[in-house]
């Protein structure tokens, strides 16, 4: 009988990122919402939330939720409709994608650049 060992890797790390492109110009300026929006996305990534911090610059607002797998962060342009958002979680029982597809939408981005990566060690 042959017997398959499955390995678990030592660290597994999964970021989500993108540009937003042609967003709402009412929510990225507002950093009360942008808040709200994190908030939900760390839920949605079925992420620990342990804090949040943002900072109002000029229109934008920067804004870091920081989870206990890691973090999301936004940082956003209205006065260009753009924003980048990062979702970047440790552990495989979290969902930095689904957190990242909910700020898209939560933004109302009508184009959207996204990449993602995979940081495992064995």
């Amino acid at each position: 009988m042959i017997r398959i060992v499955e390995r678990r890797p030592k660290v597994y790390g999964y970021h989500v990122y993108g540009d937003l492109h042609e967003c709402d110009v009412e929510i990225l300026g507002n950093e009360q919402k942008l808040k709200e929006v994190v908030e939900e996305a760390a839920r949605r990534g079925n992420m620990t939330l342990l804090d949040v911090k943002s900072w109002k610059i000029g229109e934008g607002v920067s804004i870091v939720g920081i989870v206990l797998e890691s973090h999301i962060a936004i940082h956003t342009w209205p006065e260009y409709r753009f924003a980048t958002v990062d979702a970047y979680t440790c552990g495989t029982h979290t969902r930095p994608d689904v957190a990242f597809e909910y700020i898209v939408s939560a933004l109302g981005a009508k184009r959207v650049k996204r990449g993602e990566f995979k940081r495992i060690l064995e």
